[in-house]
């Protein structure tokens, strides 16, 4: 059975997508099996995996509102290991229609079922926020990987996020599992990066992976070429992090014999990435939906997650204190950035 990573954060501009699109291309390099699903109305992900969906092509939307089958949606990308099932701008009104569903929470845990022994990997890109298509993606995963930009801001919103994992865990899937938080847009030599790195690992210890992914113009500029970073330039240093990140779950999930440095499909997917792969295996048959009688605790705990009002949120001991702000952004000493550092950003 595949592994299913949920990439999720309600905030937006921490580096989501970029991860979603980023690591799934990188697990693909290893030759690894890899699904990415972009459940995000904007569907950046499609696009920023070199995707076009056409007229004809099916979406997640009518995977989960129409009950098509999943394998019908992929679509192959320009990686030999790495397929895409995408978004479209339809799913803006998903969680209207998905309202009265019974079992709305977990239509994409069923529609899942026959895809997870076609691949190792499965990459779910969220939306920005904690409506019903995130609860989906939580519901139907393994582990969530929580990418945070290296800004102050970005810690506010994690406790809601925690509070709505443990909601999941408690009522829809108590395996859940938190992969790790990935610290992005990380500037090394901040004062306030170099923070918000202490505040996250003192609260989140272990989980914090050891990668961090670094500011880097090719991240930024990949999208616009249709293209993730390591086929846009293999040799950047926003490859060379998400590789890492990679290996790093490898390793957490007892793949100890692969090694980023040595392996050669890099160059492979960089060949291959004008062709298509031939479309995959045969189908598997979908396993019988389980008996589902959700509670009124439960129901009352959806509900103030949709209408977003629950104002509690975990406490973050030893959140940055606003006095040490004021210079955060300035570099330490003898770190100053030179004009060439400057134009490398």
């Amino acid at each position: 059975m595949g592994k299913v990573l949920a990439v999720a954060n309600q905030k937006g501009g921490v580096g989501k997508t970029t991860t979603a699109v980023n690591l799934a291309a990188s697990i693909a390099a290893a030759e690894v099996p890899t699904l990415l699903i972009d459940i995000d109305p904007q569907a950046n992900a499609t696009s920023g995996s070199g995707v076009t969906l056409t007229e004809e092509a099916h979406s997640i939307y009518e995977v989960l509102i129409e009950h098509a089958d999943i394998e019908s949606t992929v679509i192959p990308s320009s990686m030999q290991y790495l397929d895409v099932v995408p978004s479209d701008i339809n799913l803006v009104g998903t969680e209207v229609e998905l309202i009265d569903v019974p079992e709305r929470e977990r239509v994409l845990y069923h529609a899942l079922g026959s895809v997870r022994k076609k691949y190792d990997y499965i990459i779910i890109d969220c939306p920005p926020s904690l409506g019903l298509i995130t609860l989906n993606a939580l519901t139907a995963s393994d582990a969530v990987v929580i990418p945070v930009q290296a800004e102050y801001y970005a810690l506010e919103g994690l406790g809601q996020l925690l509070n709505t994992i443990s909601i999941v865990r408690r009522h829809l899937n108590p395996t859940l599992d938190i992969e790790g938080v990935l610290l992005t847009m990380f500037d090394g030599r901040l004062r306030l990066s170099n923070q918000v790195m202490e505040e996250v690992k003192k609260y989140f210890k272990e989980k914090v992976f050891t990668t961090v992914i670094r500011r880097n113009v090719k991240i930024s500029e990949a999208p616009s070429h249709g293209r993730p970073v390591i086929l846009y330039d293999a040799q950047s240093i926003g490859t060379k992090d998400y590789m890492d990140l990679a290996y790093e779950i490898f390793k957490r999930d007892g793949l100890e014999n692969f090694t980023v440095a040595e392996h050669s499909s890099i160059k492979k997917a960089q060949k291959d990435r004008d062709k298509k792969s031939d479309a995959g295996q045969g189908k598997t048959e979908k396993p019988s939906p389980e008996v589902y009688e959700p509670d009124a605790d439960f129901e009352k705990s959806v509900n103030d997650i949709l209408n977003e009002s629950p104002e509690e949120t975990l406490n973050m001991d030893g959140a940055l204190p606003y006095e040490n702000h004021q210079d955060a952004s300035a570099p330490a000493p003898g770190d100053e950035q030179t004009d060439d550092q400057e134009k490398e950003l």
